[in-house]
């Protein structure tokens, strides 16, 4: 078990979001949060420091605004974990202001749209991505992530531990893609693929 303050989580890439979709209601799945926007500035300082050690400070802006510290991730028994702060944030044009009082300024921005839904002990999210469809399974405990997945029909062998900003970073490389940021308008005219990302469909079907 985790405290509130800690994140364990896995992702996958989903090659048929719809039929995902459709087997984690039938499989008792609820809606948390209906689909929504976010839109996400991630902060750093004029040397890069959070990004050389690891960390986050990351600003989000959905149905609500909230600013996300994250600690450099590891690798617990085969899931990622990072500790993880929020707080809420009720203008976000005062706290960009009180960020770049303090030294930091916007560094990369991405944008996706999200469906969160409950799941026994987890948390499921359905991220549609500028690059493709995730799911990604948070929980209170590694074995209750795995088992969710299992349940899913997802393939544990294909779980993915990197963040989307690590996914971005890969595809940029093996596209040779100019974009500094991960946005829907930067890839109406790519075909990006699962190898593209360095990842294999954990939902086993073909590209719809």
């Amino acid at each position: 078990m985790t405290d509130k303050a800690t994140e364990l989580e896995v992702k996958f890439y989903l090659n048929n979001p719809k039929r995902f979709t459709n087997h984690l209601l039938a499989s008792g799945a609820v809606v948390k949060t209906p689909r929504c926007h976010e839109y996400d500035l991630r902060f750093d300082d004029g040397k890069n420091s959070l990004q050389k050690t690891g960390k986050v400070l990351r600003l989000r802006q959905d149905w609500q605004i909230t600013l996300t510290y994250k600690g450099p991730g590891e690798i617990l028994a085969d899931v990622s974990l990072r500790r993880e702060i929020e707080v809420g944030v009720t203008s976000h044009e005062n706290m960009l202001l009180l960020l770049e009082s303090l030294g930091f300024h916007p560094v990369f921005s991405y944008e996706k749209y999200r469906t969160t839904y409950i799941f026994e002990e987890c948390e499921i999210v359905l991220d549609e991505m500028p690059f493709g469809w995730f799911c990604e399974i948070e929980g209170p405990s590694p074995q209750s992530i795995r088992s969710a997945a299992e349940q899913l029909g997802l393939d544990w062998e294909t779980r993915i531990v990197d963040s989307y900003a690590m996914l971005f970073r890969r595809c940029k490389e093996n596209k040779e893609l100019a974009v500094k940021d991960l946005l829907f308008a930067n890839f109406t005219k790519l075909c990006i693929r699962p190898l593209d990302l360095g990842v294999l469909p954990g939902d086993g079907e073909k590209a719809l």
